[in-house]
């Protein structure tokens, strides 16, 4: 087969795998006691379609080992445009779920393009900083056709409403700035033209409940009946799993439906309540090893492309990771984020596979350059 040589077979990234396994296997049995509804298999539908999404994840992780990932630096450009078409196609008759636009339906099969945007994001921007010289400072010009490639995308994904893939697009492609030798004058610049875009976002993208959602986050006693409901749920549920937590199936949050969202943008709330510190500590200290040796990878590599794509999804777990723990703990706003792996969702669990794919055909050609 094309592009498949010994050494690649030889040099499998079995470290990463093994993790990213592990931690998807982990959200499926989390994922089991979060959905107490049983069907003819024996277990729960979001379950099984979990399961179903993570086989189809590990055959599309291999397919992304097949070519050289130096092939996407071509197809960049071609890449981000298909995928903004399908946001546009989203906006146009895309399917509606709770007042949310976010899906376009294919069949028995919803894909979410928002979170293919985060690929492409990664994939361009690695493109963009591997042309341009190591040593060349970024000026305030060279910032312009980014924030723009940056702004189509994240007015896209806000319209529909989903003001947390947007935050999560947006700062993982800031994310390559710290990487880059930004003049101080242009990231003075660039930081008020974010408190700008801030405001006028706020003013005439976000919709009254998420303009809640912060308010409550700055006074959880403003609504605890309310808005501030969801937080406080999932602070009672994390912090009553104490060391060893409840067990499987005994988390009271959960399992009594106090805890609202709890499959998607609370998942974590179950495996602190049922797991506690020491099953939270497990999933963290495997969070922590992809992350690490993400960045080892990206250190080795043989080329700029290949270090800015493993920088690139390196970021996206992290900010993913932070943007949702930090919700379900209290310190940060709720937005709809996903839990990299751990959340149900099939096209979020399709990217990160896909990602991590990318992560393993960038460390696994370093031995054939």
């Amino acid at each position: 087969m094309q592009g498949i040589d010994r050494r690649l077979i030889q040099n499998f990234e079995w470290p990463l795998f093994t993790m990213a396994v592990l931690v998807a296997g982990i959200g499926i049995v989390n994922l089991i006691s979060a959905s107490p509804e049983q069907t003819a298999t024996g277990l729960p539908d979001t379950a099984l379609r979990q399961l179903v999404w993570l086989g189809i994840g590990v055959v599309l992780m291999f397919a992304t080992l097949v070519p050289d990932y130096r092939t996407l630096e071509r197809f960049a450009l071609p890449i981000y445009a298909i995928v903004m078409a399908l946001l546009v196609a989203v906006l146009v008759g895309g399917r509606i779920v709770n007042g949310s636009q976010r899906w376009l339906d294919f069949g028995p099969l919803n894909l979410q393009p928002s979170e293919l945007a985060k690929l492409a994001m990664i994939v361009l921007f690695a493109r963009i900083l591997a042309r341009r010289s190591v040593s060349a400072p970024v000026g305030l010009r060279d910032l312009v056709v980014p924030g723009i490639l940056i702004a189509i995308p994240a007015a896209l994904i806000l319209k529909q409403p989903d003001l947390g893939t947007t935050l999560v697009v947006c700062i993982v492609s800031a994310s390559f700035l710290v990487v880059t030798r930004v003049r101080v004058f242009s990231f003075v610049l660039l930081a008020a033209f974010g408190a700008a875009a801030a405001i006028a976002a706020w003013v005439f993208y976000l919709h009254d409940y998420q303009k809640e959602r912060v308010f409550t986050f700055l006074d959880p006693e403003r609504d605890p009946l309310g808005t501030a409901y969801h937080a406080i749920q999932s602070q009672i549920a994390v912090g009553s799993g104490g060391l060893f937590g409840k067990g499987f199936g005994q988390g009271s949050q959960s399992q009594l439906d106090f805890l609202p969202e709890q499959q998607t943008d609370f998942v974590f709330s179950v495996l602190g309540e049922e797991w506690g510190f020491v099953g939270v500590a497990v999933v963290l200290v495997l969070y922590l090893g992809i992350l690490l040796r993400g960045l080892m990878i990206a250190h080795s590599s043989k080329d700029l492309f290949g270090s800015y794509l493993a920088l690139g999804v390196v970021a996206l777990f992290f900010w993913a990771g932070v943007i949702n723990i930090g919700m379900v703990i209290g310190v940060l706003p709720v937005v709809g984020v996903p839990l990299p792996m751990l959340s149900y969702g099939g096209s979020a669990l399709l990217t990160c596979m896909v990602a991590l794919g990318l992560l393993m055909n960038v460390s696994m050609r370093r031995y054939i350059f």
